[in-house]
């Protein structure tokens, strides 16, 4: 296992749309391994493929306390929502930063574990907001796309500040 670089925003990498996977083989599962290094070492409870330079429709969400309930989902899809909920979300690739986001409340997925076999997960409140971030990454979007675009010239504003400070 490997801990992956962590890609930041702004960077162009995370608007690309990630392509489905063929085969679950032995080289996605090391990936799998790879990433699930690094979000629990970054600490996240949520990382996608995108986030680590992989274009790939593969995101790990572990939202217990433990930390020992990792899901894998492959090539997920949202089946079904419903409600909708207000929570405070961050992201490993716009690190320091969180904002309100509103999504819908309960979802229904559908995706292929590490063995490659079809499954379907109903899913609410912080395990729910999660899958969506997630997911929102394979398709290249960012959450704080989500802000309006004063909160979004902020944010970069105080990036660009923390890149300079860390020069």
């Amino acid at each position: 296992m490997a801990l992956l670089k962590i890609v930041h925003y702004p960077d162009p990498r995370l608007y690309k749309v990630a392509q489905p996977i063929a085969t679950v083989d032995d080289n996605i599962r090391a990936l799998i391994a790879d990433m699930a290094e690094t979000m629990y070492a970054a600490p996240g409870i949520g990382l996608a493929a995108t986030q680590v330079d992989r274009h790939v429709r593969l995101i790990l969400v572990d939202t217990s306390e433990s930390k020992n309930d990792l899901k894998v989902f492959i090539n997920p899809e949202i089946l079904e929502t419903s409600g909708q909920s207000e929570h405070e979300e961050g992201c490993l690739s716009v690190p320091g930063i969180y904002d309100t986001v509103t999504r819908p409340e309960r979802i229904r997925v559908r995706a292929l574990n590490s063995l490659g076999q079809a499954f379907e997960l109903e899913a609410d409140d912080l395990l729910a907001v999660c899958i969506q971030h997630e997911i929102d990454h394979l398709n290249g979007k960012v959450f704080v796309e989500y802000l309006s675009r004063l909160k979004q010239e902020r944010i970069l504003k105080k990036i660009k500040k923390q890149a300079r400070e860390a020069m």
